[in-house]
């Protein structure tokens, strides 16, 4: 019985030990990516972190909703799309239209994008573009497309294009290492932004 017992702890001590292993990996992944977002600030903005699709600047993710039916998405992700249309720096938002047959919600916002704020001066632009969720049982897919922005709109007023403005190869350096500094402000603004948006979006459906 005794010699049972001991054989039993001598075959998990390698598993105990793999499983060390692998927390120690993850934790030294943790610090090297970490470390290299302190070197390099803006490498979440880099290369590939605005995608095209079919030409256009589209942001695309599928969220998971275990357990919760298309028609509970639905109204979860239409509550949210309505909250945002309210939010402070809204100026002409709303929701365009909601199909309670096919569980599509399509809205536009115009918001106000603020680069820098202080007592002498202000800068910022007015930040245009669509949300679609496309909702199932158990997940749905949300597209933020059709990215613009008008620029400068009292002095010299500059409409742009995300496609002309954001993308990787209008708002990098060539060795693609770096931001431009000025296409990069809003490279970097609209990524946050859409970031905030899908997180608090993946938190609501948890």
């Amino acid at each position: 019985m005794k010699k049972s017992i001991w054989m039993i702890l001598l075959m998990s001590i390698p598993m105990m030990s793999t499983a060390q292993i692998t927390w120690e990996n993850n934790d030294k992944e943790e610090e090297t990516k970490a470390e290299e977002q302190k070197a390099n600030p803006d490498k979440k903005y880099l290369e590939g972190a605005v995608p095209v699709v079919d030409g256009k600047v589209v942001f695309r993710k599928t969220f998971d909703a275990p357990g919760k039916t298309a028609f509970q998405i639905y109204n979860i992700v239409g509550k949210y799309f309505q909250d945002v249309t309210r939010e402070e720096d809204q100026i002409s938002s709303k929701i365009v239209d909601a199909d309670t047959t096919t569980y599509t919600i399509n809205a536009f916002y115009e918001e106000w994008m603020v680069f820098s704020s202080n007592a002498l001066s202000l800068d910022r632009t007015r930040f245009f573009y669509t949300l679609q969720a496309i909702c199932e049982n158990g997940k749905v897919t949300v597209n933020m497309s059709n990215i613009r922005y008008l620029y400068d709109e009292h002095r010299n007023p500059q409409r742009l294009k995300a496609e002309d403005w954001i993308v990787d190869e209008e708002s990098l350096n060539k060795k693609k290492t770096k931001l431009l500094p000025i296409r990069g402000k809003f490279r970097r603004k609209t990524i946050d932004r859409k970031d905030f948006l899908f997180n608090k979006l993946e938190e609501l459906l948890k």
